[in-house]
């Protein structure tokens, strides 16, 4: 899988350690954004990095949970997560969004792909190794 097809396609799988990496690249980009543009500037050129950057970050969770063997739709979940406690968690339901944040961050982050073909396609490991 090349990166063009990790940021810009939701179906498939991904392994971890690509999905990790892209993860990184969307909040390293976030972060350099938000810290590079002045209030003005940035109401409006929000309006276009934003919805790329969660698409992207859509399709990188949907490949990412295709590879768990569970819905891509779980990563409106995970999206809404990130929305809500950026840049940092301020309110009670916060908190709620950080486990959501921490199970995603486990089941993600720690545990591996499911082995073997699912109903997403075959393992990305294998198919790098064959």
């Amino acid at each position: 899988m090349n990166w063009a097809e990790l940021f810009f396609s939701a179906g498939g799988r991904a392994s971890r350690g690509p999905s990790l990496i892209a993860a990184a690249v969307l909040v390293t980009l976030a972060a350099l954004y938000e810290a590079a543009m002045g209030p003005t500037l940035h109401w409006i050129t929000g309006w276009f990095v934003y919805p790329a950057l969660i698409y992207s970050g859509a399709c990188v969770l949907s490949k990412r949970l295709h590879d768990r063997g569970r819905s891509g739709w779980w990563a409106v979940l995970v999206l809404l997560a990130v929305v809500a406690v950026w840049p940092r968690p301020e309110s009670f339901f916060d908190f709620l969004f950080v486990l959501v944040l921490l199970w995603a961050l486990v089941e993600l982050g720690v545990m591996g792909g499911e082995p073997g073909t699912n109903r997403y396609g075959p393992n990305p490991l294998r198919l790098a190794a064959a």
